[in-house]
């Protein structure tokens, strides 16, 4: 489902400018300059409306957090979030995840979450898929030598796949379980993490470690 355009897009992006990154290729290699006391450096890829991103920065002050996302009308919920949040070690790009290396240093990235990304579920369009080779790849030029991709779905097929994928590009998995708040819930939510563990939808996850 397409999501609903928001009225007056435009002043609302202005006013949380001070969020947004217009130009991240010019930080590569320097992203900690944003925050020169980061102890890491924590990227999203497809943030939404931010509930997970906000909540995560507010808990981990320490670290600097970019957040991920290509459609303009759920980021500006989620840099709105984090505005009336006020948390400081949060910034928002419109970029591909495809392109991350035009964006980030090799070794830079400390952190990737992946948080119920579009499963892709044809065949024909695997390569699209997050998670694909392709895509770990890159993310693993970026990342540091012990850095670590924090990976959410609710699609079974696409997370039984994607624990293949992993290993295949130098990986090692762990923490994988296939109902993550089985016993209560688990770490931050996304929005619609939230809703679908409302209905009963068990949650995949695993954490895939660079080796």
């Amino acid at each position: 489902m397409r999501m609903r355009k928001k009225k007056n897009l435009a002043p609302r992006m202005e006013r949380c400018g001070a969020l947004l990154i217009p130009t991240p290729e010019e930080l590569r290699g320097s992203w900690r300059s944003l925050k020169p006391d980061a102890k890491a450096l924590w990227l999203e890829l497809g943030c939404g409306k931010g509930r997970f991103t906000v909540e995560m920065a507010a808990q981990n002050p320490e670290a600097l957090y970019v957040a991920v996302e290509r459609v303009p009308d759920a980021m500006i919920i989620a840099m709105e979030r984090a505005q009336e949040a006020e948390v400081e070690n949060v910034f928002f790009i419109d970029a591909d995840a495809a392109e991350l290396p035009r964006y980030f240093a090799d070794g830079e990235v400390d952190r990737i979450f992946l948080n119920f990304s579009d499963p892709w579920p044809s065949n024909r369009h695997a390569k699209r898929r997050l998670t694909h080779p392709d895509f770990l790849r890159r993310y693993r030029q970026v990342m540091s030598p012990d850095g670590q991709i924090h990976f959410k779905t609710d699609n079974r097929n696409l997370f039984e796949w994607s624990l293949f994928q992993f290993p295949k590009v130098g990986f090692e998995l762990s923490e994988v379980t296939r109902n993550l708040h089985e016993n209560g819930v688990v770490g931050v939510m996304t929005d619609y993490e939230s809703k679908f563990h409302a209905l009963g939808t068990p949650i995949n996850r695993c954490v895939a470690t660079k080796r």
